[in-house]
């Protein structure tokens, strides 16, 4: 059964790679009136409300900033072309949060992406991850990590190249397992210390060095909880751009038991039967983020579907 995307996924612009290296094309869809920007600034999003809804907000060049106050404004990243419009991301984190409002004359609210993911069209909420995870990578890799020198944009911005050595340097996203483990009627969930009282959600890790992920879903399950597991099972993946990864899902069928952590990760880990967790009104806890993947793997499995 093929799944509908997970939030922050399912893009569907052309990212337009054989265009990213031609700066005559570059520079001219800058110049375009038809070009969209897509704002953001220091890890916000430009949204516009409607309701309770929300709304990513595209600026057609000149409409706030013209040509040449994109270019000044700080890091301009070529996203991509829908219906031969040009999409770029504009960082306007080298200004202040009362000019940057200003600049952008009230076209809307600047916020975190994490807290509306869940009212953002699907499409809408791609592509402000992509905007955000392209932008957080460029803020973070100003210096070559081989020799220090500084780095600068190329290709659109899809590149990094060492004014010193050379180096290129490429947008990175750090693969990470999050997996549900069930015991028939029963899955294993956590809960973090710093996250609210009653949240509880799947286990997760980032992949290690020389590691499957079916190898890091294991190792995972068994220094949180120490439970083993089998039949390892891949169910969907999520942008992660907080700061940068992919959320790799999977389901497990637990070996063992008998919860004893044996690291500091987890604050608490319990089984949850199926009818703990099936009415929202009697749960004893409180599930992830709706938009998170985690969600979608409890409440796949409460449907029947994992």
């Amino acid at each position: 059964m093929r799944r509908p995307p997970n939030v922050f996924a399912g893009l569907s612009l052309d990212r337009a790679a054989h265009l990213r290296r031609d700066p005559v094309w570059l520079a001219a869809r800058l110049a375009d009136p038809g070009s969209w920007l897509i704002p953001f600034w220091r890890g916000r999003s430009l949204v516009r409300w409607k309701g309770e809804r929300a709304g990513a907000v595209r600026l057609a060049v000149g409409e706030t900033l013209e040509a040449a106050e994109v270019v000044a404004a700080g890091t301009v990243v070529l996203l991509g072309v829908e219906e031969e419009r040009a999409h770029f991301a504009l960082d306007l984190s080298q200004w202040d949060e009362a000019e940057a409002r200003g600049r952008l004359g009230g076209a809307g609210e600047l916020v975190d992406l994490k807290t509306v993911g869940s009212v953002l069209p699907g499409e809408e909420a791609a592509l402000l991850a992509y905007v955000r995870g392209l932008l957080h990578w460029h803020s973070r890799h100003g210096f070559c990590g081989v020799c220090g020198a500084p780095t600068e944009s190329r290709d659109g911005g899809h590149l990094r190249r060492c004014t010193g050595c050379g180096t290129d340097h490429f947008p990175r996203t750090d693969a990470a397992v999050i997996m549900l483990v069930t015991d028939g009627e029963r899955c294993l969930l956590g809960h973090q210390a710093a996250w609210p009282e009653r949240v509880y959600s799947t286990l997760a890790g980032f992949l290690e060095p020389g590691e499957s992920l079916e190898e890091a879903v294991a190792r995972e399950v068994w220094e949180e909880a120490g439970i083993r597991v089998a039949d390892v099972a891949y169910h969907s993946s999520q942008p992660w751009p907080f700061p940068a990864s992919i959320m790799l899902g999977f389901t497990a069928r637990a070996l063992t038991t008998d919860i004893e952590r044996h690291d500091d990760e987890l604050a608490d880990a319990r089984w949850f039967h199926r009818r703990e967790l099936a009415d929202r009104a009697t749960r004893p806890i409180q599930l992830p983020s709706r938009h998170s993947i985690a969600y979608r793997l409890i409440k796949d499995w409460l449907a029947g579907e994992a």
